[in-house]
């Protein structure tokens, strides 16, 4: 999912921008030019905050060191790559934990 999060999002921006180039103007008309791209955007943007916020808090909570690159992603290409990278990396922690608990429960 984390490939797909990134390559989907990323090859419509590219070819916008390949045609436009880094205007920004441009990109701020064409994103306000009607309420529903407006919405679209905005239901995004927020989404994005949420996403960051909780990737920070639940981060910080199950003690995941790395979770700061899915809030990275999130922003650099989108909640479709930072939440998979997130829940992956959240999937990965408590695998390790969970060997990391059995090994020192053998140990004893």
């Amino acid at each position: 999912m984390c490939v797909l999060g990134t390559l989907l999002p990323l090859a419509a921006v590219w070819s916008w921008l390949s045609q436009q180039g880094l205007n920004l103007p441009m990109l701020v008309s064409e994103i306000s030019a009607s309420s529903l791209s407006l919405f679209a955007w905005l239901d995004v943007a927020l989404s994005a905050l949420v996403l960051s916020v909780f990737i920070l808090v639940d981060g910080r909570k199950q003690k995941i060191a790395s979770a700061w690159t899915a809030v990275v992603a999130t922003f650099c290409v989108g909640v479709s790559q930072g939440l998979p990278l997130y829940l992956l990396l959240r999937d990965r922690y408590g695998l390790e934990r969970r060997q990391s608990g059995a090994a020192s429960s053998d140990k004893h």
